[in-house]
């Protein structure tokens, strides 16, 4: 909750001091660069130490940088920079994340409990974009004092509920060599490429309404400061509460192989969701895209996440899930920050919506290379039938 929060204040800022749709959108974006730099590294690291004690090193070390981003006064660059080193802990912390909770949960229950975690996730995403959007109209820097304790909170949350196990990876060789063989798990298998693929084509576009809130509702709004604040944080919550209407439906009353042949459908349905934007719509209609496309992001992620962890062996969990941050990450940063340059040129809405046609085109592709059913059930009896070795089926 405290990430979102903070998320709003400093795409504020950036854009109440520079007047740019691109550098708030880079600023949006920044979170997603430490994946370009040394993400996978950073996951392999993860791998050597119980992923627990890793996520609690991760939040102290953000809850420094946000606490001295806070202080009143800090330049631009030198508070994008503290952003960047801030965001470097996201890789070790959330690859940890992700390799820990098929250690707990096992088959269908895993993609329940994801279905689950994720969903909770994006009910405090909600919270906080309306916490950020409100505050941002009184107190940007305290949104981000708020999200530094929130760390801090987080920290004291693992190290006492959270059961410590020891490392997954105990024979360790090279780094480097070690995050190759996360690359050539994933892309060196046809399942997990093909689960790859779709999911990076589709998250290219799943976060625009949040990452391009702020431009949008100045657009909207033009000249009211207070109108913008409140219109900006409704912008970005639309999307995360599309994201838990979707868990929740999806994700609890739909069968679980339903949920698996669903998964193509609504890849092309996030950008699909977008394309209303030719029509340059005013707030209502641009919440509802936005929660449109959130809704079908829960119907895909969660499912698409507990396939590809059946066709993980354990051992290889946090650098694979490395792999597939770096991918998700990039996407998503990278579909902010080429709308954002061009929206600097034309319209906002109708770049989204020019953006989001070449969207569906692309992920129609990536679902006309998806492979059969009987070559996934081969990689998940391939890796269940062979602990620790992985398998390319």
């Amino acid at each position: 909750m405290g990430d979102y929060i903070a998320k709003v204040a400093v795409s504020a800022l950036v854009f109440q001091q520079t007047n740019s749709a691109a550098l708030a959108a880079a600023a949006f974006a920044l979170t997603y660069l430490p994946w370009l730099v040394a993400g996978p590294l950073l996951a392999t690291l993860a791998e050597r130490y119980p992923y627990r004690n890793v996520m609690i090193i991760c939040d102290l070390a953000r809850m420094a940088m946000i606490g001295i981003v806070a202080i009143p006064g800090i330049p631009l660059p030198i508070m994008l920079v503290l952003l960047f080193l801030t965001a470097l802990a996201n890789p070790p912390a959330q690859a940890a994340k992700s390799a820990l909770i098929p250690q707990v949960l096992t088959g269908d229950k895993l993609v329940v409990g994801l279905s689950l975690q994720l969903t909770a996730g994006q009910a405090a995403q909600v919270l906080g974009y309306l916490s950020g959007g409100l505050a941002a109209a009184y107190s940007l820097r305290g949104g981000l004092v708020f999200d530094a304790g929130t760390f801090a909170l987080s920290a004291l949350l693992l190290w006492r509920f959270v059961k410590l196990r020891p490392a997954a990876n105990t024979e360790r060789r090279n780094l480097i060599r070690e995050t190759g063989d996360g690359f050539r798990l994933v892309f060196g298998t046809p399942a997990l490429r093909a689960i790859a693929i779709l999911v990076f084509s589709a998250m290219l576009f799943a976060t625009l309404p949040e990452g391009l809130a702020a431009p949008w509702s100045s657009m909207l709004y033009p000249g009211e400061q207070q109108t913008q604040s409140f219109a900006q944080g409704l912008i970005m919550l639309a999307n995360p509460l599309g994201y838990v209407a979707g868990g929740l439906i999806v994700g609890r009353l739909v069968p679980p192989t339903v949920r698996r042949r669903l998964i193509r459908p609504f890849a092309v349905a996030v950008p699909l969701a977008l394309v209303p934007g030719l029509l340059e719509p005013e707030l209502v209609g641009v919440c509802v895209m936005a929660f449109a496309c959130g809704f079908a992001v829960a119907a895909m992620v969660p499912a698409a996440s507990g396939f590809f962890a059946q066709v993980v062996p354990d051992g290889y969990r946090a650098r694979a899930f490395g792999v597939m941050q770096m991918g998700l990450q990039l996407s998503q940063g990278a579909g902010i920050f080429v709308v954002g340059v061009l929206a600097d040129q034309a319209s906002l809405p109708r770049v989204v919506g020019w953006w989001s046609i070449f969207g569906v085109g692309l992920t129609l592709i990536a679902v006309a290379l998806w492979p059969r059913r009987e070559r996934f059930e081969d990689a998940v009896a391939s890796v269940a039938s062979r602990s620790g070795v992985p398998t390319h089926a």
